[in-house]
This record gives structure tokens, C-alpha cells and sequence, in this order.
């Protein structure tokens, strides 16, 4: 195995165990999706590696972003974003999913010389990544117009996924889950003090379609024009653009149905 390297984020700094340092989506058309992500948020790609099949990672000013694969023709999987949480040992934080009732469904594996790896869901069945990085160590530029800039899990019990995630990941412990307009829980996962990400308790407002899932949002420079964009691309409204503390926020689907969040304003 490659020798291991600690992931660091777009300024250099290390990123700690359970930062969120890449996100992938794996669909049935990979050229038709690379034209959607390109024109939407100015992505060019290049080959990365392929154990699990054709797969590209999207630069943005030259800068990786994000990866983006093609699924097996005979696999019909959902087609969703999925958020990677670093790990100093992918195979460590494998048997702690396992052992706080997650379950792991592909890996830990190394892809090529890039990272160690895993896809794993937790105890509601929601999906995510665990990056141990090698050579390639996360996305190199976050949170500015056209890179990911939040991610946020939508669950039934907030209070009850939120354990299994600071017991695998570490997070800090908040002294309450506050309650927010909506009357839902809304809790912060920190890392040293740091905001990570978000666990957002809908109770039984979950989309029908789909159970508990990981969100991502994407930065934009403009919300309302961006939504227009993904309509004309091909792509569908899923929550119109509204204000929020956080800036103004819509949630869309790309033609392949994969959900995520535009977001404006600063978090």
C-alpha cells in the first residue's frame, strides 16, 4: 500500500479526521453529465482512476473539485451526490461503522495510487465516503463559486444519527440541539472548534422517494440565474430559491435525478 499522507484543504493546512474532502456521483451517462456539471458551473475534467469503472475528476480553474463515474450498465443504484470524510485509517473507521451499527458496503479499497478508500451507510441508510488519502489528497478549492460548499445530512432523528457520527468521526459534542423556525433539529458537527458539516432532522418530511440522505451544496454566484440554468439544461426544480441565514438557497436535480443545493450568500 502507498505510503499514507495526511489530506490537507485548498489553504494547505491539514484537514482532520472526519473533515468532508471530496464528493462523487456515479451515473449511467458519464459524457451526457460532464456536459451538464460543465456548462453549469464551468467544469473541465480529466481521466482519474478507473477500479470502479470510467471515471473523471471536474477541475475548476484548474483545481480538482470533485469526481464524477459511470456506473455498470446492469447496476441500478440511485444516482446521488456522496460526501468523503477523511481518515487517518480507512480500515479502522470501516470496523468502527460496523460496530456502531453503520454498515460498509464497498471497500476499503485502494483506488490506484489516489487514496484508500470505503463507501459505507449509517445506521438510518444513509451513504458516505471515507477518504484516507495518498496521493491525491481531496478537492483543492471549496466554497467558492462553482466548488462544493456545504454539506448537510437529511435524517428522521438528528440527535440518534449524530452519535454514530461522533463516535466514527470524533466530532464535538454540542451543548444542545437547537430547534430551528421549521421546529426541527438542526445540529453543527464540529472539528476543533471548526464548523464541518450539518445533520438536519426532517422527521417524517423526507422525500418519499428517497430515505435519509447526504446533501451537497454548491456555491454560485447568483441562485436565481443558476436555477434558470439547470432548467434549461436539462435538470429540475426541486425547492424554489428562498432566503435563509445561511444566503439564498435552492434545491435542484440534474437530468440523471442526482440532488443538490445552489447556495449564495456566506455561510
Amino acid at each position: 500500500m502507498t505510503e499514507v499522507r495526511v489530506p490537507v484543504g485548498p489553504d494547505g493546512a491539514a484537514r482532520p479526521s472526519g473533515t468532508p474532502c471530496w464528493v462523487s456521483l456515479m451515473v449511467h451517462g458519464l459524457a451526457a453529465t460532464q456536459e451538464f456539471y460543465g456548462a453549469l458551473f464551468g467544469w473541465e475534467f480529466r481521466p482519474g482512476p478507473r477500479q470502479l469503472g470510467p471515471y473523471v475528476r471536474a477541475l475548476l480553474d484548474g483545481r480538482e473539485v470533485a469526481g464524477i463515474g459511470q456506473l455498470p450498465p446492469d447496476r441500478h443504484l440511485p444516482v446521488a451526490w456522496t460526501p468523503y470524510l477523511t481518515s487517518d485509517d480507512a480500515d479502522l473507521t470501516a470496523e468502527l461503522v460496523r460496530h456502531c451499527g453503520g454498515t460498509v458496503g464497498v471497500g476499503p479499497l485502494d483506488a490506484a495510487e489516489a487514496a484508500r478508500l470505503a463507501i459505507a451507510s449509517d445506521p438510518s441508510g444513509a451513504v458516505f465516503g471515507v477518504w484516507q488519502a495518498q496521493e491525491h489528497r481531496g478537492a483543492t478549492v471549496t466554497d467558492v463559486p462553482g466548488a462544493p460548499a456545504w454539506h448537510e445530512l437529511l435524517t428522521r432523528d438528528a440527535p440518534v444519527v449524530a452519535k454514530f457520527y461522533r463516535t466514527v468521526f470524533g466530532y464535538e459534542e454540542e451543548p444542545a440541539v437547537s430547534s430551528g423556525p421549521d421546529g426541527l433539529d438542526h445540529i453543527t458537527l464540529h472539528i476543533k472548534g471548526r464548523p464541518v458539516a450539518g445533520i438536519h432532522g426532517v422527521g417524517n418530511a423526507l422525500p418519499r422517494d428517497r430515505g435519509p440522505h447526504w446533501l451537497t451544496y454548491f456555491r454560485v454566484v447568483d441562485t436565481d440565474e443558476a436555477v434558470s440554468r439547470v432548467s434549461d439544461l436539462g435538470g429540475r426544480l426541486l425547492a424554489p430559491p428562498h432566503d435563509t441565514v445561511h444566503g439564498r438557497v435552492a434545491t435542484v436535480a440534474d437530468p440523471e435525478g442526482a440532488v443538490f443545493s445552489l447556495v449564495h450568500g456566506v455561510r
